[in-house]
């Protein structure tokens, strides 16, 4: 029988989408051509599948991680207490501290302690320091062993100077610090020894930010708008541009670790700590959300920070404090 040409061509379809379909079914592979001339070629039924690998490795590179180091503990070491006036309350510390300047932190009110706003009368700043010094002593810390900072943001503080004529009536030394002790301190107390020759630290207050790494045997050290910038009608674009832009000044080779502490990393960290770890690893700046204005804040001077120095390793220390490297650089 002689096929008529619409036959021939109704034959000539079909093959053709029998042959399309299996092609498609045999997992054969598409090619598109790039800007530059090259070839593409990708598995068309593996499309999805790699899409949801990439997601997946995005996922997993945020997971939280640990930082294992343990530091060496003193010996034949004494109690040593300091108290922080910051810019929004009180932090304070007991460490066993020893002559090679090996310490331990014996207990800390760390960022959730005494609030300026309770204290509205001298008569209440008083009653509330010896209530607060009075915990100091019951843990066997001795008098002269205790010792009081002012922090370089709670300087600009109004309430700060009562509080500090106060101490003073008790017969206490208050000690005032620059942003460039600050940063010296909260290095030699932040960044493990091992560390020091690579590293760098990050402290993000609520009155300013410290940036601090050791360069040539010499300190380096920069100061930034802290995490209630917004105070100050400063812009977030502005600051991220600020912080970003002294950062860059960081060395490569100092870029391994950022060891970072302040109330801000304070309260990321909080969100995925395993248990009573002294280091977690914090996540990226992406992977948190600004609940109030100075979390948003925080979180834009550490975005900053993390796209300058292009770190993605940055170790909160539940333990640290630029008041312990104030313990350490005196001399006993």
């Amino acid at each position: 029988m002689k096929l008529k040409p619409a036959g021939i061509f109704i034959i000539i379809a079909i093959i053709a989408v029998l042959g399309y379909f299996a092609f498609k079914n045999s997992g054969g592979s598409n090619k598109t051509e790039t800007s530059d001339g090259a070839t593409n070629s990708w598995d068309s039924s593996a499309s999805g599948n790699q899409s949801q690998a990439q997601d997946n490795n995005k996922t997993s590179s945020d997971e939280a991680r640990e930082f294992s180091y343990t530091p060496e503990k003193p010996q034949n070491g004494t109690l040593n207490g300091v108290v922080e006036l910051g810019a929004t309350g009180f932090n304070s510390f007991v460490i066993n501290l020893d002559k090679e300047k090996r310490w331990e932190i014996v207990s800390k009110d760390f960022g959730e302690s005494l609030a300026y706003e309770g204290l509205a009368t001298t008569e209440d700043i008083r009653g509330g320091l010896k209530k607060y010094i009075a915990g100091m002593f019951d843990k066997g810390v001795a008098k002269n062993n205790v010792h009081f900072v002012i922090s370089s943001g709670a300087q600009k503080e109004a309430k700060t100077k009562t509080i500090s004529n106060e101490l003073k009536k008790m017969g206490f030394v208050v000690n005032n610090v620059t942003p460039d002790q600050e940063a010296k301190f909260a290095l030699q107390a932040t960044v493990p020894p091992a560390f020091i020759d690579n590293s760098f630290m990050v402290d993000i207050g609520s009155g300013n930010t410290k940036i601090s790494w050791e360069e040539n045997g010499a300190l380096k050290s920069q100061e930034l708008p802290g995490a209630k910038y917004f105070q100050q009608n400063l812009s977030d674009q502005d600051v991220y541009n600020q912080v970003k832009e002294a950062v860059a000044k960081v060395p490569s080779d100092k870029r391994n670790v950022g060891f970072i502490i302040g109330g801000v990393p304070f309260t990321l960290a909080k969100q995925h700590r395993k248990g009573e770890e002294r280091y977690t690893v914090l996540k990226s700046p992406g992977s948190y959300n600004g609940e109030d204005k100075k979390m948003q804040a925080g979180l834009n001077i550490y975005k900053a920070i993390a796209d300058a120095t292009k770190t993605d390793t940055f170790v909160f220390d539940w333990d640290a404090n630029f008041t312990i490297g104030f313990l350490l650089s005196l001399k006993k």
